[in-house]
């Protein structure tokens, strides 16, 4: 490509005019040759270049940002954010990826109901994350280990954004993170020093961003003492822009009592969906719901609930969807892997959120549930589930093995394993929609350094 360019360009027009090209000859239907007239390109206004960039896809955003330093910050200028977020959503293509990250492991020792000790491991590799396109079954690598301070783990997306949480015991700190600017953001309830105002060991924590509010719960694992922890409170925090120019508005800190005997997953995740976070409850096995006008908590029963096992809660198009395997083995049922759909109901009062039900829409074909179980899924650490858009894909622990799930063509397929991982297995995914910028952020101010 280098040696069909003029002359005429600096080394920084080349590198530009080279990405340009390759994005736009690899994403787009309307480019018909790799090779472009290059008198014509270095002969085009900056103003029509940028607005070129505005609309290229998420992977040539990540090669933007080290082409030169004008691109690099052009990402973050004002104006080219004014000109990003005037594009109509529609003029852009949305993409519906998945981020994993290597899995870090907790271990527990547990006396009686007593967690004298909880160690978890950590290391560079789980501050770098693994970028997988469903659409076009590629994997991406980005880094994250110059800016997020050791001792962190992803725990929740939205909105473009990943949430670490803390790892230390105790009073827990959160950062934001768009993965690309690789740029962090302390959120406005990190302003003090102190984030959570009850100590906890691995919270479940939920995260819902949108251009105009900022979500997060922190929910479980109280730390009643140093020797004893419960899942007795949960901490909400939410921010909110009021819109023309007038600021923002904050109320942080709230906390709710967790139904009584809810024993929630430590480091669990947290599902959104129609204005409640979800997440699955043990001992007994229930989905607790949180909602958030409401300030209030609920359970719903899970469906066939005493021969679920590795029950995993996942979004998919604006829908709860609950994924387990099922074993009847007093019934000589054979296994299987099933999903169900929590169904819509116009009341929004706790009492009828508890007797939602739940529509079986999916189970998985014996002959692929044979292959899933010899490849892992059958195990006793079960296995992990995310979604997003349409897809669902499912993980397996110490396994590169991953399904696949389209749920609207309800068609499933083995994933490539991720180049970039190292064959450990063990990653763990999130929802991520590639957002160059969320509106709600103007109010959150960066933080640059570690903590």
């Amino acid at each position: 490509m280098a040696s069909s360019i003029s002359p005429m360009l600096s080394w920084k027009e080349e590198v530009s005019l080279s990405i340009l090209t390759h994005t736009t000859t690899s994403y787009s239907n309307t480019c018909a040759s790799p090779i472009m007239n290059s008198k014509i390109w270095s002969k085009l206004p900056e103003t029509l270049v940028d607005r070129v960039i505005a609309f290229l896809p998420p992977p040539a955003f990540f090669d933007a940002r080290s082409v030169c330093k004008r691109w690099s910050n052009l990402l973050i200028s004002n104006s080219f954010i004014e000109m990003y977020l005037s594009i109509s959503s529609s003029a852009r293509q949305r993409h519906t990826w998945f981020l994993f990250f290597k899995h870090k492991k907790l271990k527990s020792y547990i006396h009686g109901n007593n967690y004298k000790q909880r160690e978890i491991e950590d290391n560079s590799s789980s501050r770098e994350g693994y970028l997988f396109d469903p659409n076009e079954m590629k994997w991406y690598k980005i880094s994250f280990g110059s800016v997020i301070p050791s001792g962190f783990s992803p725990c929740s997306s939205s909105g473009g954004l990943i949430c670490w949480v803390s790892d230390v015991a105790g009073i827990k700190n959160l950062i934001l993170c768009n993965p690309l600017l690789v740029k962090i953001y302390h959120s406005i309830l990190m302003m003090n020093t102190i984030t959570t105002r009850t100590p906890r060991l691995f919270p479940s924590v939920g995260l819902n961003v949108t251009n105009s509010s900022l979500d997060v719960v922190v929910a479980g694992d109280d730390l009643i003492s140093q020797f004893n922890v419960k899942n007795v409170s949960s901490e909400i925090y939410h921010v909110y822009s009021s819109g023309g120019g007038g600021g923002y508005s904050l109320w942080g800190g709230t906390t709710s009592a967790l139904p009584e005997k809810c024993s929630l997953q430590p480091g669990g995740k947290m599902v959104f969906v129609d204005g409640k976070f979800y997440c699955m409850s043990y001992s007994p096995l229930n989905v607790s719901g949180y909602d958030v006008g409401l300030n209030e908590w609920f359970e719903i029963e899970a469906p066939m609930r005493r021969h679920l096992r590795s029950p995993n809660l996942v979004e998919c198009r604006g829908r709860l969807v609950l994924i387990a395997a099922v074993e009847k083995s007093k019934l000589k049922v054979p296994k299987s892997l099933r999903m169900w759909v929590l169904q819509r109901s116009s009341s929004t009062t706790c009492t009828n959120n508890q007797h939602k039900k739940w529509l079986e829409a999916e189970k998985m074909p014996q002959n692929l549930y044979k292959q899933f179980s010899e490849a892992g899924g059958d195990g006793d650490e079960g296995f992990d589930c995310v979604g997003n858009g349409n897809f669902i894909i499912i993980t397996l622990p110490g396994s590169d093995n991953m399904l696949l799930f389209d749920f609207y063509q309800k068609a499933w397929q083995w994933i490539p394993p991720c180049p970039y991982s190292g064959g450990d297995g063990g990653l763990r995914g999130f929802a991520y929609e590639p957002q160059l910028f969320t509106p709600i952020l103007a109010w959150v101010p960066p933080h640059e350094s570690g903590i």
